[in-house]
């Protein structure tokens, strides 16, 4: 199973606030990635992001997340302290060809989003039977090593 993460934005956030774009210069989303039995759950930060802010874009075998926070004040507020970011989010991961990006799902609760990748039918583990010559088909395991064919 491959899965790298490309991240466009990585060390440019600086850069950008130095150019005056400030809050408006995407960030990347923090994640983490297990694989857990026969999936891949992959959990993306975005707190204080409403999930109508959020669009999964998969083409190829590239999934790209984008979201956008937005600040608590309003026009006409007089903002005292604001340390928070808000503005565009992004990450974009790069998927093996082991992974069924058909049947990925995403679930958003408490700033997180979640998507689940389930290994594909071709990249999971299986036996494979061997025959004896002039025999029927014969199982080998790790355990019967020893065991010789006729």
């Amino acid at each position: 199973m491959a899965l790298l993460s490309s991240d466009p934005l990585h060390g440019r956030e600086g850069w950008a606030q130095q150019q005056g774009a400030g809050a408006r210069a995407a960030r990347s989303i923090p994640m983490e990635v297990i694989r857990r039995g026969d999936q891949v759950l992959a959990y993306f930060d975005l707190p204080g992001v409403a999930p109508s802010d959020v669009d999964i874009m998969i083409e190829r075998n590239s999934v790209t997340i984008r979201a956008e926070r937005h600040p608590a004040h309003q026009e006409g507020d007089e903002v005292i302290v604001n340390e928070r970011y808000y503005g565009p989010l992004m990450r974009q991961v790069f998927l093996g060809d082991s992974l069924d990006l058909g049947a990925m799902s995403a679930a958003y609760e408490m700033g997180q989003l979640a998507l689940t990748i389930p290994v594909s039918e071709q990249a999971k583990p299986r036996r494979i039977p061997v025959r004896a010559r002039g025999g029927g088909a014969q199982q080998v395991t790790g355990t019967e090593a020893g065991a010789t064919t006729g």
